[in-house]
């Protein structure tokens, strides 16, 4: 049987027909998806307000689309309901790794990745010991051989970011 109205009136729940005029309200929430709400008067729509408490709402003008458009839309939300179940059902893609540039050792930056000053604070504070200058070259090396392994790990799991988990 062929459909003919668009919507019923969502206080006093007359049929309101395709292209008619129709009052919806301002505020955001009575306008997502299912929950659209369409008075077929003013006087409806008033009956809304105090049952929602909505502090600062209006009645806005609106026209029903026509049944061509409502076919297509409902043809449209059929079809993103179908897709959302497809994409739920799906076993999850496989992660493709993003590929490392290759990049020569010799045009990597071997600066000190240490805060010097700090790193011998920490010491003298845990140990009361002197640091060496010598320990600062070593330990960047073992930084950057740290960072080396989350940069592989954050592309193996196809990311451009290195997390913390990386580590």
């Amino acid at each position: 049987m062929e459909r003919t109205f668009w919507k019923h009136c969502s206080t006093c729940k007359k049929e309101l027909p395709f292209r008619a005029r129709y009052h919806a309200c301002n505020v955001s929430t009575c306008n997502r998806g299912h929950t659209a709400l369409a008075f077929c008067s003013v006087e409806c729509w008033d009956s809304h307000v105090p049952l929602l408490r909505h502090r600062d709402a209006w009645a806005v003008e609106q026209s029903a689309p026509s049944r061509e458009e409502w076919q297509r839309e409902q043809v449209e939300e059929q079809l993103a309901s179908e897709r959302r179940e497809a994409r739920a059902s799906a076993p999850p893609a496989s992660v493709t790794p993003t590929p490392l540039p290759h990049v020569a050792p010799a045009d990597l930056p071997h600066d000190v990745l240490i805060v010097v000053s700090k790193l011998k604070a920490y010491v003298r504070a845990r140990s009361g010991m002197n640091t060496s200058d010598g320990v600062v070259d070593v330990l960047s090396d073992k930084v950057r051989a740290l960072c080396d392994a989350a940069i592989e790990k954050a592309a193996q799991a196809g990311r451009k970011t290195v997390l913390d988990r990386d580590f």
